[in-house]
């Protein structure tokens, strides 16, 4: 029988990865922590922003998806315990710079709303940086909620104001 952090069945996630601290560092360190933990580790191009919501350095972005059994719970108990092993500082307000950012944006086809836990991501609907690479690896898949396709979403999405490019960081 499972524990109760398990699932019995392969569950597909998607995370949004950001940073604007030593960036290809954090990149390479945030990309090693998620292959260690899950199956079929899949990245889109890496994106290069402004940074939205604060003046700082240009943010690096992109999205991963991965395979797990894990529980909900677990998931982002693991994504936390990798932002800290890079030095996650959560007394900054949330629009601040970060060494690494791990945002669970789609947990299967999951949708929840439990305080801080919203499925599938807000962040998915507002941000290019957010939408534009899950749309690059995930794109005939339906949002759960509005039932359009991530490309779909994209190609109708106003880009106006989150100007967004790939990154020139050469090979990981």
């Amino acid at each position: 029988m499972p524990r109760a952090s398990e699932n019995s069945e392969l569950v597909r996630i998607y995370i949004g990865v950001g940073t604007n601290v030593n960036r290809r560092y954090h990149i390479k360190r945030g990309m090693r922590g998620l292959t260690k933990k899950f199956r079929d580790v899949r990245r889109s191009t890496i994106y290069e922003n402004e940074a939205v919501g604060f003046s700082g350095d240009n943010f690096y972005n992109f999205v991963v998806g991965c395979d797990t059994r894990m529980g909900l719970k677990r998931v982002i108990s693991v994504l936390r315990q990798i932002e800290n092993e890079n030095g996650r500082d959560r007394s900054q307000p949330r629009f601040s710079n970060r060494n690494l950012d791990l945002d669970l944006l789609l947990y299967g086809d999951l949708v929840l709303d439990a305080g801080p836990v919203q499925l599938p991501r807000p962040d998915i609907e507002q941000y290019a940086y957010v939408l534009r690479p899950l749309a690059e690896i995930a794109g005939e898949l339906r949002h759960p909620v509005t039932g359009k396709s991530y490309a779909e979403m994209w190609s109708e999405f106003d880009q106006s104001g989150q100007e967004l490019w790939p990154a020139k960081i050469g090979l990981l």
